[in-house]
């Protein structure tokens, strides 16, 4: 973002900015600088189709040539360069007939009887400078030092680097052409923003320019700038567009936010499409070492006769592979500038939104929607393409006979050879998981010369074991269902054509949740069941016994939920427990040998599995009762509780494959399923 707030006269931050008409931003000292004088009754074009105007700086070596005598007017006599490279004029005292031009797009403009307080002090630009020098001033390091690098002790001015006692002395020594270099201490460097606005601040409200203590109520959308109640009342913008400030701010922040949206894209493309480049260049050396070391043990089994042409051979191949790496090279550098010119921009448009300035904000916003939008551009679908591949298109023929063997020669295919699909990249961003269920999305980076067939996605059992197929086809989305609770999954993807199968994609690691959250499941629910409140709510039609599953299936990991009763009424006994998925659905959990469960009155409770009823305990449910039921796969046990105490020993033992939440009720029943829930601390050990 440094370059962002720069001065582009003097090099520097910027101190007193002031905001031209054309967007643009200087140092009011800086300004004072550049003014000129123009001859009388000639007005500086404001606006022209090429952007130069009459007092450009590249016109101003002609202009000086004119003498007094020829002109009738001063000469323009410039003074030195800034360190900017932009030319400098000696101040002028009287501000009529005078103009000052823009030294980025070079557009002039004449002064008021104002001068340059008649241009508006940028205090949104002011402020953000203040907030990065003391982002800056904050425990300065050394920029020298090799490692850990200490605090600086001192601060070039003219070489603008941060300097340790023993750096300086090594690095900056007193003497020498450095001698004339003034040294500050870091606190009192320009860098280091020794004039900082405090902390916390409250910035006064935007005022009128032209109207002293009027602050800026409205915004005249035809002139594009803030105006006040005295503005309005002088007729100026009387036919023009008006909106309320606050509600132009709004929009613009909008404006600006959306189209920093599309940049950000573009600019996370830019990251990838980086690390694209320079994973080439090692694929590039790798692929070379590997030409050239066939292209050797070819050349020495034809003995004597080939090793002459061995040396022409290997020059051949040296020179492609530097080629594509120059390319590569090349694109990597015009790719990380133009990135970083893009993040700074991004960086200054994010500080600009923070700011609480409707005014202030308003007098930038057009100019930086416009840059922003316009800098998409530059990340047209041609500039994220690789202009070379990693791969070298050179056939050796080994077939010609001995006489021939001077002549021999690289085949410069002109169709590229087939190859086999390169590694997919895995899109961290869309990948994730929800309860046991893992969603992983991947695109291709290049694609190959042979079109991609389809993908192959595989996981490990979560352990860290063998890897297993779970996906094949063309989708570039998956999502997997069935995992184990509590669980990490290596995860990767490979892509196959006519070829052949290609290299396996980078790993990720999706861990699923700790916790199950689940609803019933209305799709296996008996035809009598009522499912309500997003299916987290059961009640039946029926008098008898009816079952209903829920959501999720355990096989691993320890796993507590809750079901409150809502309704009870004529004292039935409702069961609780967990079940197989083909468990009856037409009678009382428990009584096939595929459901294990507890079944309850209002005064005691029963244990039931393949109706087997076992441990009579006291103690039953009412209204607003809980039942829990804890399902540890890691000791294989079955456990419930009432009200967050244990109800009875441990109810079942052995309980292993897959388990599903379930609950059988009639029409004197309605409760609610609770999950997510931690696992409960007083329990019983046996």
């Amino acid at each position: 973002m440094d370059e962002e707030l720069k001065c582009p006269v003097c090099g520097s931050l910027f101190k007193d900015p002031i905001l031209l008409p054309c967007s643009h931003n200087m140092c009011l000292a800086c300004a004072r600088n550049i003014i000129v004088q123009t001859p009388e009754g000639e007005t500086p074009p404001q606006s022209r189709a090429s952007g130069n105007s009459d007092y450009d700086y590249l016109d101003m070596d002609k202009m000086s040539m004119y003498s007094e005598t020829d002109s009738g007017y001063g000469s323009y006599t410039p003074c030195l360069k800034s360190p900017n490279g932009i030319r400098v004029f000696p101040p002028t005292l009287v501000h009529r007939h005078c103009s000052i031009t823009c030294p980025l797009c070079h557009r002039s403009v004449s002064l008021d009887e104002r001068g340059l307080r008649g241009f508006p002090r940028n205090r949104l630009l002011e402020a953000i400078v203040s907030r990065y020098q003391q982002s800056r001033s904050a425990n300065v390091k050394c920029q020298l030092c090799d490692r850990n690098p200490v605090d600086a002790t001192v601060m070039c001015e003219q070489c603008d680097v941060f300097y340790c006692t023993p750096c300086q002395q090594r690095c900056h020594p007193s003497r020498g052409p450095l001698a004339k270099h003034r040294l500050l201490p870091p606190t009192q460097s320009p860098a280091a923003g020794s004039q900082q606005m405090p902390a916390g601040t409250i910035r006064k409200q935007g005022t009128c320019a032209d109207h002293d203590m009027e602050n800026f109520s409205m915004y005249c959308v035809n002139c594009k700038t803030p105006v006040c109640m005295k503005c309005l009342e002088g007729g100026k913008h009387g036919s023009h567009d008006l909106k309320p400030l606050a509600a132009m701010w709004k929009q613009h922040k909008c404006q600006l936010s959306q189209a920093l949206n599309g940049v950000s894209d573009k600019a996370k493309d830019a990251k990838e499409f980086l690390m694209q480049l320079k994973n080439m260049l090692q694929q590039i050396q790798e692929n070379g070492v590997e030409f050239e070391a066939c292209l050797v043990a070819q050349c020495d089994a034809l003995i004597e006769a080939l090793t002459r042409q061995k040396a022409k051979l290997l020059t051949k191949v040296t020179k492609e592979r530097e080629y594509k790496l120059k390319v590569v090279r090349d694109q990597i550098t015009h790719c990380t500038m133009k990135l970083r010119q893009t993040t700074g921009m991004m960086e200054y448009c994010l500080e600009v939104i923070k700011e609480n300035d409707p005014s202030g904000f308003l007098q930038i916003s057009d100019a930086l929607i416009k840059r922003v939008t316009s800098s998409q551009d530059q990340w047209v679908k041609g500039a994220l393409e690789p202009k070379v591949g990693p791969e070298f298109d050179l056939t050796l023929n080994t077939d010609p006979l001995l006489q021939t063997i001077l002549q021999l020669d690289f085949v410069q295919s002109k169709v590229e050879s087939a190859t086999v699909p390169l590694a997919p990249m895995l899109q961290l961003e869309k990948c994730c998981t929800r309860n046991n269920s893992a969603t992983l999305a991947w695109r291709v980076t290049v694609p190959p010369s042979n079109p991609i067939e389809g993908y192959i996605l595989e996981l490990d059992d979560g352990n860290g074991g063998q890897y297993r197929e779970v996906y094949v086809g063309k989708e570039t989305v998956c999502t997997v269902d069935g995992l184990h609770f509590n669980s990490s999954y290596n995860a990767r993807v490979k892509a196959y054509n006519s070829t052949g199968v290609g290299p396996y994609s980078k790993t990720v690691v999706l861990k699923t949740s700790d916790v199950a959250w689940f609803t019933f499941d209305p799709t296996s629910a008996h035809r009598d069941i009522v499912l309500t409140n997003e299916n987290r709510t059961v009640s039946c039609n029926s008098y008898d016994d009816r079952v209903v599953l829920g959501t999720a299936a355990f096989s691993k990991g320890v796993h507590y939920w809750e079901l409150r009763v809502d309704r009870y009424d004529n004292h039935p006994d409702p069961a609780f427990g967990v079940a197989r998925i083909n468990t009856m659905k037409d009678m009382m959990l428990g009584k096939d040998d595929k459901a294990w469960a507890m079944y309850v009155d209002n005064n005691r409770s029963w244990f039931m599995h393949n109706n087997s009823h076992t441990n009579r305990a006291e103690g039953g449910i009412s209204k607003g009762a809980t039942v829990g039921i804890l399902l540890d796969l890691n000791k294989y046990t079955l456990m419930f509780f009432i009200n967050k105490e244990q109800h009875g020993p441990v109810a079942f033992e052995n309980m292993e494959g897959v388990f599903m939440p379930a609950v059988s009720i009639n029409r004197n029943v309605q409760v609610t399923l609770l999950t997510g829930m931690e696992v409960p601390k007083n329990i019983k050990q046996q």
